[in-house]
């Protein structure tokens, strides 16, 4: 497989990344952020894993990155994507790794959002001859199946041109995720139908949108946005391995030949994580643990450190106590702990030394 040059892949290199995926048989982690310091932790956790690795922000992320007091929330949205992608456009190159910048669950009222960063990434295209971003992710899988591919059809006739891939969710992932969907409460939800996906369904939209652009598809198999309790969560990955077999029989393709997203991956037994990864998921969604485990780490500081978050000066050795709290150092222990969590992920996803990115 070529090498490709490290930092934010789009167009051929995204391809060219995916197929390493599909034909080493092995998942990316996808992380959702909303800060600087989160997005320089999955660099950190990609460079030390040798791996490449999957950036993403939601609406809300963005949002928060741009700043919570900008009035304007659509505009919000759109300069904190922005933000982050010219942050990581920056550095990623320099931690020697490639990137697939990706945002996370636009549904329709989101649209807008998706438009705006479309018009910024033409800009940069006509500036530097690549988008802003590798991939959108469009989700309207609560819609007609026919309503939710007509639609991607319309996206992906802007993206393509710019080398920007799309994602389309297919079935509906259970949860609440930043503001779309809703939480499980009690053991019934985990059985719904909607939350499995129909091969026959995967088959119409590869089948419609694969001729039009890059195209993954996150089909929902039973999993659930965040970490709820045992019994709420039933994991049926046999419909991914039926759904590529359904594909391969009715296009006359190679084996896995749709690129498979494993949306809720936070709190999934490892068993079942490595048999999607089987059936060609290459893109494993992982949020609610990556920020439990920044939480996690500040936490501890804190705890470690109590004297210096309840006074500047020691009331016990009369010492100025600013190097404990100063922000860098407990941001720093949130970002270890973050990049810890991930370095298991790039494990069990078979990520782990696999990187693409030419080396100097």
């Amino acid at each position: 497989m070529s090498a490709i040059p490290p930092g934010v892949a789009t167009g051929g290199a995204y391809r060219t990344l995916l197929r390493a995926c599909q034909m080493g048989s092995y998942a990316l982690p996808a992380v959702n952020v909303s800060s600087s310091s989160t997005a320089n932790a999955a660099l950190a956790a990609a460079r030390a894993n040798r791996a490449d690795i999957i950036i993403q922000i939601s609406a809300g992320g963005a949002r928060f990155y741009a700043g919570q007091s900008l009035p304007d929330e659509q505009q919000a949205r759109i300069l904190g994507a922005v933000a982050l992608a010219r942050h990581v456009h920056l550095l990623a190159r320099h931690y020697g790794v490639a990137v697939i910048l990706h945002t996370d669950h636009a549904n329709r009222p989101l649209l807008g959002w998706i438009d705006g960063l479309v018009e910024e990434s033409r800009r940069h295209h006509e500036q530097t001859g690549q988008p802003l971003f590798s991939s959108h992710m469009l989700d309207l899988s609560t819609e007609p199946v026919a309503d939710n591919i007509a639609t991607a059809a319309t996206l992906m006739k802007k993206l393509s041109p710019l080398g920007i891939g799309l994602e389309i969710e297919l079935g509906i992932t259970g949860g609440e995720e930043d503001g779309i969907g809703n939480e499980l409460h009690g053991t019934g939800p985990a059985d719904h139908p909607s939350l499995y996906t129909s091969p026959e369904d995967v088959l119409t939209a590869w089948k419609t949108l694969s001729p039009l652009g890059m195209l993954s598809i996150a089909a929902s198999f039973g999993n659930v946005h965040g970490v709820y309790a045992p019994g709420n969560v039933r994991l049926r990955p046999d419909i991914l391995r039926r759904s590529q077999a359904l594909v391969a029989e009715r296009l006359q393709t190679g084996p896995n030949p749709v690129p498979l997203v494993f949306h809720g991956g936070s709190g999934s037994d490892e068993d079942a994580i490595k048999q999607a990864v089987s059936f060609g998921v290459f893109k494993f969604n992982i949020d609610t643990d990556t920020q439990f485990a920044y939480a996690q780490g500040v936490a501890r500081y804190m705890q470690e450190h109590e004297e210096a978050f309840a006074h500047q000066v020691s009331p016990v050795t009369g010492r100025p106590l600013k190097k404990q709290y100063d922000i860098r150092t407990w941001m720093k222990a949130g970002e270890d702990s973050f990049i810890q969590r991930l370095t298991d992920s790039f494990r069990v996803l078979g990520a782990q030394g696999r990187s693409t990115a030419r080396q100097p």
